[in-house]
């Protein structure tokens, strides 16, 4: 399980103070690259140098309970499953104990002109 921290700032809040519901896609975005960073994956060098980047094909969330300002929340990342071409990861926001929000993501790799590709290799090894 890969573990990352947010601290919510007042410009991730609406005017109640609460988290705006788009701005925990950012914070599992955020979560997830850093996932790929510890893998040892280069995502910079993966489109520059061999073409291929990272896409979100499918999003399934559920908003649980509220998160407000100046809250620290732990983002929970684990692979649930992984074939060639699709990566399917399980996220989980906490603040302290509880989950306030939780979503299912599928990630593939597509080319610059956005054909499907295989993960990379080094990723499938390391996972697997």
């Amino acid at each position: 399980m890969h573990v990352f921290t947010v601290r919510v700032y007042y410009e991730d809040t609406d005017m109640a103070g609460i988290v705006y519901h788009a701005n925990y896609l950012k914070y599992i975005e955020r979560a997830r690259s850093d996932w790929v960073r510890e893998q040892g994956l280069d995502q910079n060098a993966m489109r520059e140098e061999d073409g291929i980047v990272f896409v979100v094909r499918r999003i399934e969330a559920d908003y649980l309970h509220a998160a407000k300002y100046d809250d620290v929340l732990e983002i929970r990342t684990t692979v649930k499953s992984m074939t060639g071409v699709r990566l399917i990861m399980a996220q989980e926001v906490l603040r302290g104990e509880e989950v306030v929000f939780r979503a299912e993501v599928t990630a593939v790799c597509a080319t610059l002109d956005g054909h499907p590709t295989r993960l990379p290799a080094a990723l499938r090894r390391r996972v697997h």
